[in-house]
């Protein structure tokens, strides 16, 4: 991909004012002088591959190529890939850079991720990238700035299979002190979420989720949050198809033997 020439979506799940936003749309324009940005009205966070269906969506020009989309980061990629830019889709589709990591079973929840499923679901080469944040939640977007474009150069420069996107994460250090780049599977570990008993309200229970619970590692090896411990910058390649081979390979054997009642 000549990136010079490339046009570029830039979305996320942050929200059109997100400071990410602004560090991404940076990033792209380094690369491209054909930069359009459609992000949300307001923060869709931990939204995933949502999007709307029982309801109109307000799309607001901000400016020359600047949309706000009162939807999620999949509403966003739709409505500029099929309406806004169908007269010459994007090349490639930027989502973030999110406040936070998108790592191990974190990608499952990120509207961050979806933006770049989307992408491609629809043929377009998409990248999402996050910055992680500091043990008290602060974030520097030194790395994400400084590295964010090499990265992107690398990864474009690289042939893809169809359906295989990037998940891009920064780990919480300065730019100086970045150890280098490795491209690693996606971790898991046995997680769950606070649960926040709110104060009742005319007679009705209120609840809200809080931070996630990070336990025990589920898989051996290297992998995604490891290598951004290690200050290392992240890089996952993502498949839309969800099918697990071993056991569709176990169960369709199972299956062959079963004969049918009659």
């Amino acid at each position: 991909m000549d990136l010079d020439k490339a046009r570029i979506l830039v979305v996320n799940d942050d929200g059109i004012n997100a400071p990410g936003l602004k560090v991404l749309e940076r990033i792209a324009r380094a690369l491209s002088k054909d930069v359009w940005v459609f992000a949300p009205e307001v923060e869709q966070s931990g939204m995933s591959h949502a999007f709307t269906l029982t309801g109109a969506i307000r799309v607001q020009r901000l400016g020359r190529r600047r949309f706000s989309v009162s939807g999620s980061p999949t509403d966003c990629v739709l409505l500029a890939a099929s309406e806004f830019l169908k007269d010459r889709r994007p090349d490639l589709v930027l989502s973030g850079v999110n406040r936070g990591a998108n790592l191990a079973e974190e990608v499952i929840y990120s509207g961050t991720v979806a933006g770049a499923m989307e992408g491609a679901l629809l043929g377009i080469r998409s990248v999402a990238l996050s910055q992680v944040t500091g043990p008290d939640r602060t974030v520097s977007w030194d790395a994400a700035e400084r590295h964010g474009a090499d990265v992107i150069r690398a990864l474009v420069g690289r042939d893809w299979t169809r359906d295989v996107f990037m998940n891009v994460n920064f780990p919480a250090c300065a730019a100086a002190a970045v150890a280098g780049t490795r491209t690693v599977p996606q971790g898991r570990r046995s997680a769950g979420y606070e649960i926040h008993r709110m104060p009742p309200l005319r007679g009705r229970e209120f609840y809200m989720i809080g931070e996630s619970q990070h336990g025990a590692d589920v898989r051996r090896g290297d992998c995604d949050y490891k290598a951004v411990a290690r200050n290392e910058i992240a890089v996952t390649p993502l498949h839309v198809d969800l099918t697990h081979r071993g056991t569709l390979t176990t169960i369709r054997a199972d299956f062959a033997k079963r004969k049918p009642r009659r």
